[in-house]
């Protein structure tokens, strides 16, 4: 009895710590300084267009991934519906150009890895190449 106690406490620990995973966003950049890291209002603005002390450039996973779901939930703190009425509005008066967007994590990684300056969300728990360092977790 008291070892299926213990097998039911350490299912429960992986499972709580792999769901954990899965809802954890990673910000993960090209950046030439590796010491650089940014906050959620520093990311929340980068996403929407606003301006930070780096020089650094958005990348975007299209609407319908759920790590870009999450990204909105728990970072920039809108929906989905509410970023898109936001950029017609800024594309509508000209004063910004939303980030753009990359059809899936792989091509993320990629477009970051060949592009200096670029910043991109990515699922927590994802193998990163060399040149890419985190700049934000949720974790």
């Amino acid at each position: 009895m008291k070892k299926l106690s213990l097998l039911i406490i350490v299912i429960f620990s992986c499972w709580s710590s792999i769901t954990h995973a899965q809802d954890s966003i990673i910000v993960v950049g090209n950046t030439a300084d590796k010491s650089i890291q940014l906050n959620r209002s520093q990311v929340r603005n980068l996403f929407m267009g606003g301006s930070l002390p780096y020089d650094l450039v958005a990348i975007s996973l299209p609407p319908e991934n759920q790590t870009r779901v999450l990204f909105n939930t728990k970072v920039v703190g809108l929906t989905e519906s509410r970023i898109q009425s936001y950029w017609a509005q800024m594309r509508f008066t000209g004063r910004k150009t939303k980030p753009k967007e990359v059809g899936n994590v792989e091509l993320v990684l990629d477009y970051l890895k060949n592009n200096e300056g670029a910043v991109g969300y990515l699922p927590a728990g994802i193998a990163l190449p060399e040149p890419l360092t985190v700049l934000y977790s949720t974790r």
